[in-house]
């Protein structure tokens, strides 16, 4: 082998993992996540709940309500990454994100999410009514807030992130004008905060020994702490549920079974699968841990019979 040939090998296999992909607007695309956008569909879950999710009128206005709401979060994405790109070409993994690898240019990611936060909330106040176009604005402004300093204070930033889920949970009802009960309030939240705390335990726990690998708060979050939490938030939830399942369940004369009662045995199961990963402290993003995992996904495909045929009464 040559000189020039061995020079180009090692050149090869120098070069960092993950290279810039596609132009501009792939950039910006990437830095969107896409893969986060399957968070937003927890819009229908309200309407899907009361029994609207296939009325004339509310398959329309729900996808409307989650592209404004895809469109909000790519908006925050946008805004945080270019104000972190600097710390981001320090960290292994977060330097191939568009941003901190020059593909997106920071005043570009600025103007694009500038952009979008202005647009989506105007949009959902002339298209959709301003009880969503307020909430989309408390939105962006929670989760900017967020970006530029809550995230670095104990607590908050769990709070934070779980009325970011309990948002998204909540505007598919403002949408179409659906009443939201305590327990469906009470039941989201806590779910929200045991996936949100289960998450940051297993980032604590797959750190340890590692700082600087990940963000700076958990190491002020001691890993008994954040199992506390999420113990706690997993028994709301289920307690939660269960106390709306029995009090709403369906009357056994006018359906085939009690379907209501009996989600509660599916519901608990997805919860105690749930912290099977939690507990390992492989917990990452909730997607990836629903839909990585056979029996989880089947569990809440069980649930989701249940739960469907309790609303329709059958």
């Amino acid at each position: 082998m040559t000189e020039t040939a061995v020079l180009r090998q090692r050149t090869h296999q120098e070069r960092p993992a993950g290279p810039r992909k596609g132009g501009l607007l792939a950039g910006l695309l990437r830095t969107a996540r896409p893969k986060q956008w399957v968070k937003n569909v927890l819009v229908v879950a309200a309407p899907a709940a009361a029994g609207e999710l296939f009325s004339r009128h509310a398959l329309p206005q729900l996808a409307l309500v989650l592209g404004l709401f895809t469109a909000c979060a790519a908006a925050v994405y946008l805004v945080n990454d270019a104000r972190d790109a600097d710390a981001d070409r320090a960290h292994p993994v977060k330097r191939h994100r568009p941003v901190a690898a020059g593909q997106v240019p920071v005043p570009v990611a600025y103007a694009v999410g500038g952009c979008l936060g202005v647009l989506a909330p105007a949009a959902a106040a002339w298209l959709c009514g301003p009880a969503v176009a307020t909430l989309l604005t408390a939105y962006l402004a929670m989760q900017l807030a967020y970006c530029v300093s809550l995230k670095h204070v104990l607590v908050v930033d769990l709070a934070v992130v779980t009325t970011g889920f309990l948002m998204r949970a909540a505007v598919g009802g403002l949408a179409l004008g659906i009443p939201l009960s305590r327990w469906f309030l009470i039941t989201t939240g806590f779910g929200a905060l045991f996936m949100v705390s289960a998450k940051r335990y297993s980032e604590a726990v797959q750190m340890a020994g590692k700082a600087g690998a990940t963000r700076a708060l958990l190491t002020e979050y001691t890993t008994g702490y954040l199992r506390f939490v999420w113990q706690l938030a997993a028994g709301v939830a289920v307690l939660g549920y269960c106390l709306w399942a029995m009090e709403e369940g369906g009357v056994p004369h006018t359906s085939v079974l009690p379907w209501r009662q009996l989600s509660m045995v599916a519901f608990i199961l997805a919860i105690l699968r749930y912290a099977v990963f939690a507990d390992r402290g492989t917990a990452g993003e909730p997607e990836d841990v629903v839909l990585g995992d056979r029996a989880l996904a089947l569990i809440g495909i069980a649930w989701a019979a249940m739960y469907g045929l309790a609303v329709a009464n059958w």
